[in-house]
């Protein structure tokens, strides 16, 4: 019996079932819309403060070539959509109010919205936060998760389903290192531990360390 509401823990675990699978249904219909346009969804993860915006911007000034698109989740503000608007890439926000994560029908409404271009890239920063945003699939063709230098090398162990679903994990802020504990080799042990096929790359998105790594990755999932 939940000691809030009074509902049974059988209650809670059912309706958690019911709420993902409507949402792989949703996913689903996303991962053919955008198949269908050739259109390469890459799924931005991590904890508040990693480097996510950061990153993208980056990216999208280094990367002239290549059509971009962004979707920013957020629980208020229009920040990051600023900044992201600011580089001349087509954004659109996405506030989730209360909720810790984007799920697939939020996805669906700004795919509507912004139409990104076939054959382009469409970015799509979730909400920053290690724990929920692993269990929604938003219909998205990879993940990558961000963490950086500062948060230590045990998120990992520390939060498994995140890492375990990722494509690609992103270490930034590694120019800090010199001035950090922090062992790289042990972070990317611990990735390997959870996620043995996961790919781990070491950037510093405001420095440029790193980079050409990730953008070879990025042309990779491209094609």
């Amino acid at each position: 019996m939940c000691g809030t509401c009074g509902c049974s823990t059988t209650e809670v675990v059912t309706l958690e079932h019911k709420i993902l699978a409507r949402n792989d249904d949703l996913a689903e219909q996303n991962r053919k819309w955008l198949s269908e346009r050739e259109i390469l969804a890459v799924n931005l993860m991590s904890s508040p403060g990693s480097g996510k915006t950061t990153l993208l911007e980056r990216t999208i000034q280094d990367l002239p070539d290549l059509t971009v698109s962004v979707i920013e989740g957020d629980q208020e503000t229009a920040f990051d959509a600023n900044r992201i608007r600011a580089t001349g890439c087509p954004v659109i926000q996405i506030n989730t109010g209360a909720g810790c994560h984007l799920d697939a029908s939020m996805l669906a409404t700004a795919l509507e919205e912004l139409n990104p271009p076939n054959r382009s890239t469409l970015f799509i920063e979730n909400v920053g936060n290690l724990v929920c945003p692993a269990l929604f699939d938003l219909g998205e063709t990879t993940r990558v998760v961000i963490t950086s230098v500062t948060e230590g090398p045990d998120k990992p162990l520390k939060y498994p389903h995140m890492f375990r679903t990722a494509d690609l994990v992103l270490l930034n802020k590694i120019d800090l290192l010199p001035h950090l504990d922090f062992p790289p080799e042990h972070f990317t042990t611990h990735v390997h531990q959870v996620n043995p096929h996961a790919e781990v790359r070491q950037v510093s998105a405001t420095k440029g360390d790193g980079m050409q790594a990730w953008y070879s990755w990025l042309n990779r999932a491209v094609g």
